[in-house]
């Protein structure tokens, strides 16, 4: 039997609307309406995602003045340096970016 914390990890990660936002919470913290501008998205889909990838530790949450800025935890950026490298060596021909977002997919 499958332990349901790899589950919930895994899943959370199958969601596009969640990895788009790691992918821009990678470049630089935003707050939401920043996110929401930048990929697209009505803010209540940004913050419901963000309280999900907060809720498992992707994220974290800092105060400024009124606003909160999400950041990657700092615990989730060697991992995502780990999918960079893996996926770079085994799924190049499922990479349908060109030039320089082939490069910078997910590179910090």
């Amino acid at each position: 039997m499958m332990c349901e914390t790899y589950v919930q990890f895994f899943s959370s990660l199958s969601d596009l609307s969640r990895l788009e936002i790691i992918k821009s919470l990678r470049d630089s913290p935003k707050n939401v309406s920043e996110l929401s501008q930048t990929l697209n998205y009505e803010q209540s889909r940004v913050s419901h995602n963000l309280r999900k990838l907060k809720e498992l530790g992707f994220v974290v949450q800092k105060p400024n003045g009124k606003e909160r800025v999400y950041e990657i935890d700092k615990t989730i950026t060697p991992l995502l340096k780990l999918i960079d490298t893996h996926v770079d060596t085994y799924y190049k021909h499922y990479c349908k970016c060109k030039g320089d977002e082939k490069v910078k997919r997910w590179k910090k």
